[in-house]
């Protein structure tokens, strides 16, 4: 018996070692869609919720505009290596959490940050691409260490008891747009993408910690699709997820305040007449990384996180 290699190697790539494809996420599930899903997410939403005031209380190094800034930087982390969507809220949801059951220094608010950007990538990006330690810890301008850094993710799992695959506002967009009488109105993956981007806006700030993910998804949607000059279906909405109609209201103001006033700060006026665009953190490292600091936000280093 002859065991014969049919393998085809390109031209000029003898003896050069073949990469390995990409790790693709797996494709869309119908049955994911169904509405015991839904029925199932709407239940369990309550276990990974926020539902107090952890500032002034059990926080009392920190502040909103601390979180803001940590917030803003693991943004411009998960954007800068083009994580998955869900990355990020997930990475918020843990901070979140963890705030609420543990005191927390100055200090130490970055470190929480990375090691929730680590836990959240291992769980939600596909394959192997999760966020490599070292990298994170480059993106902190080497403020904390890789040891440092392995510690915590240990400490957020124990005090959160390894429940970790969290429900985020995110799992609920295509169970609730797929259940939207949007059909030949609007182009509902585009209406999803600006959902996911008024969530990853939402979740930078504290005020929308007290909303449950499934208002914040609903109004995100109903947001999206009124800037699309649509109806928002604030009523099937409510009659989908149980939610009061009046915090759906309420939320939905929020999201489209929050929008106006990312528009407005984005365009600064200059005494010319011209206009820019407003810039408040460094850029994000090149290739060349011993040449350049970390994009850790100018803000944050100023207190030595």
């Amino acid at each position: 018996m002859d065991l014969l290699c049919e393998e085809r190697v390109s031209p000029g790539s003898e003896g050069a070692a073949v990469s390995a494809p990409a790790p693709r996420a797996a494709a869309a599930d119908p049955v994911l869609l169904r509405r015991r899903v839904l029925d199932n997410l709407l239940r369990t939403e309550e276990r990974y919720a926020v539902t107090a005031n952890y500032f002034g209380t059990l926080q009392t190094d920190i502040t909103p505009h601390m979180r803001r800034l940590v917030a803003d930087w693991m943004l411009e982390v998960c954007e800068d290596q083009s994580c998955q969507e869900e990355v990020f809220p997930l990475a918020i949801s843990y901070l979140d959490r963890f705030l609420s059951i543990c005191t927390v220094g100055k200090s130490q608010l970055q470190l929480l940050g990375t090691a929730c950007l680590l836990l959240a990538s291992k769980l939600r990006e596909p394959g192997s691409r999760g966020l490599p330690a070292e990298l994170l810890v480059f993106y902190t301008a080497n403020s904390v260490t890789l040891a440092d850094l392995c510690s915590w993710e240990l400490l957020v799992l124990s005090k959160l008891k390894w429940d970790v695959a969290g429900v985020t506002a995110h799992d609920f967009l295509p169970l609730l747009l797929s259940r939207l009488p949007l059909r030949d109105l609007v182009n509902t993956e585009m209406v999803q993408r600006h959902a996911q981007t008024f969530i990853a806006l939402a979740a930078r700030d504290y005020e929308f910690t007290l909303h449950s993910a499934s208002t914040l998804a609903s109004c995100s949607i109903a947001a999206a699709l009124r800037g699309l000059g649509l109806d928002g279906h604030l009523s099937r909405l409510h009659e989908l997820t149980g939610i009061d109609l009046d915090c759906l209201q309420t939320c939905l103001e929020q999201v489209e305040e929050m929008v106006q006033n990312m528009i407005e700060e984005r365009v600064v006026s200059v005494p010319n007449g011209q206009a820019r665009e407003a810039t408040e953190w460094t850029p994000p490292p090149t290739q060349n990384k011993a040449h350049n600091n970390a994009a850790t936000p100018t803000d944050v280093r100023d207190v030595h996180f």
